[in-house]
């Protein structure tokens, strides 16, 4: 199959700038340093500066968990307090500055997950490393071919997580990812986003308290993971499992 030239350069552009960033969380300050997010600190003028996703061997290092490398982020001084059991708003934006129409190009398609570690300081913990675990997952929709990006495009870059509710209460990482897939055909060409929000959980009245299971980032992804390394275009995609372990349930 032949591709043009045109198509590829405007491919290529679309690259360079269609970026994303979890920027909020239950509408807290969207003030960088009081946001209760992991995000750059940097004046409006850098802002297109961080937005760009991590790729090739970040799969395996340790910017994985956070963010970080070429886009070093710096941990916020606030917590976010938030109840087990309840529902949580990850807000993800084109640029820190970005309103609802502009979340990410719709050609980024692929899976949009969230994670969560238990820490004894969220402020300070360094991110990386093992005691992360899956709470949520939106990846492919055979029947209509949509994903998890086309969703969040939808719901004006909202997505909701819950937060379960037999966690033990504390301090916590929760970390919003997306996965664009859109260059995912060749070893490193897959996109990951992600920022980690610092969270206090309380909570859940009656709740028994469980312990997931949990996987190391990194090394919870390969890139060479069938959902990691795969063509979107050809052959048709009839089914997908996203990377990482299975979304723990109470």
């Amino acid at each position: 199959m032949k591709v043009s030239a045109a198509i590829l350069g405007a491919a290529v552009i679309k690259t360079a700038v269609a970026h994303t960033i979890f920027v909020q969380l239950n509408n807290n300050r969207k003030d960088v340093s009081q946001s209760g997010i992991r995000q750059l600190l940097t004046d409006l003028s850098c802002e297109l500066c961080y937005s760009g996703p991590l790729i090739r061997w970040y799969v395996t290092s340790d910017d994985i968990a956070c963010n970080g490398g070429p886009n070093p982020t710096t941990p916020s001084s606030a917590m976010i307090t938030v109840a087990a059991g309840s529902t949580a708003d990850l807000t993800w934006r084109h640029t820190l500055t970005s309103d609802a129409t502009d979340v990410i190009d719709p050609s980024h398609k692929g899976p949009v997950m969230a994670y969560m570690k238990k820490v004894t300081n969220a402020v300070t913990d360094v991110g990386y490393g093992s005691g992360w675990f899956k709470i949520a997952e939106d990846t492919f929709t055979p029947s209509n071919s949509t994903w998890g990006v086309d969703r969040l495009i939808a719901s004006g870059g909202i997505q909701t997580v819950t937060i379960p509710k037999c966690l033990a209460p504390g301090q916590y990482l929760l970390r919003g990812e997306l996965i664009a897939l859109h260059g995912a055909s060749t070893q490193g060409g897959a996109q990951f986003y992600m920022e980690c929000a610092q969270i206090t959980v309380t909570a859940a009245s009656g709740a028994s308290v469980k312990t997931p299971s949990t996987v190391s980032l990194p090394g919870a992804y390969s890139a060479t993971d069938p959902g990691i390394l795969i063509n979107l275009y050809y052959p048709t995609v009839t089914s997908y499992t996203a990377p990482g372990p299975d979304v723990f349930t109470c």
